[in-house]
Parts: structure tokens; sequence; C-alpha cells
């Protein structure tokens, strides 16, 4: 993954951003013997309450960056309440961290936002390959 931070105000540029800080949060690193990626999510979500901190505060970049790109406030309600579950239910000891593994919220946000450029932003559209 390219990790050159495009600092545009556009939606190419949003869309990059916000596709790199999913990367980090989610699958950034690749756990040895599972065919699973965790990323900074569920690793500093290991910290007690203020790991959960740091991770709600990093998922809500995403959930700004989609307000820049004009998302409904249904849209954006759906994404802080994805947020939300992530902190609350990460936040219970144990269990929090294996739900962390498993709810991937930015994951989630970010698809919802690839919906919207899709329909909004056609000339920033993602294709994966």
């Amino acid at each position: 993954m390219d990790m050159d931070l495009p600092l545009g105000a556009d939606a190419v540029s949003i869309v990059r951003r916000v596709e790199m800080v999913e990367y980090v949060l989610e699958r950034a690193i690749a756990l040895p013997g599972l065919r699973r990626k965790v990323g900074l999510d569920a690793v500093v979500g290991l910290v007690p309450v203020a790991g959960d901190v740091v991770s709600a505060v990093l998922g809500m970049y995403l959930v700004w960056e989609a307000r820049n790109l004009g998302m409904s406030k249904w849209q954006l309600a759906r994404m802080t309440a994805n947020v939300g579950v992530d902190t609350l239910l990460g936040a219970i000891p144990l269990v929090g961290d294996l739900f962390d593994f498993m709810f991937r919220s930015n994951s989630r946000n970010l698809k919802m936002i690839r919906k919207h450029i899709d329909r909004h932003h056609p000339h920033a559209r993602v294709i994966e390959g």
C-alpha cells in the first residue's frame, strides 16, 4: 500500500486517506499462524480504557472525513454507531478483545464511504483488484 498521505480536500484525496487509516486500524499486522490480519484498533484495544479511547478517536476520523464527502446525517449516524459499538463492547475485558478481532467497524465504515463515492463522486471510484 502506498503510504504517501494525500492532503487535498478533493474526493480522491479523502478516499485515499480513509483507505490508509482503515488499513492501519484493521489490517496492517499479519498474525503468525493465522490467516487473518489485525490492525492498530485490536492492538491498542488491549490497553484498558486508554486503548479503547484512542481507537474510538481514530475511528471517528473516518466519520469526519465522510462528513467532508457530504454523506447524509443518517449515514454518519450509522458510522458513528459502528464506532460506538466497537468501543463499548471492545472495552469489556477479554471478550471485548475478541470482539475487536471480529467486528471491524472501520472496515464497515470504509465500505459505506466507498458506496457513497461510487454514487456521488464517480471520478474518485475505487477499483479493487
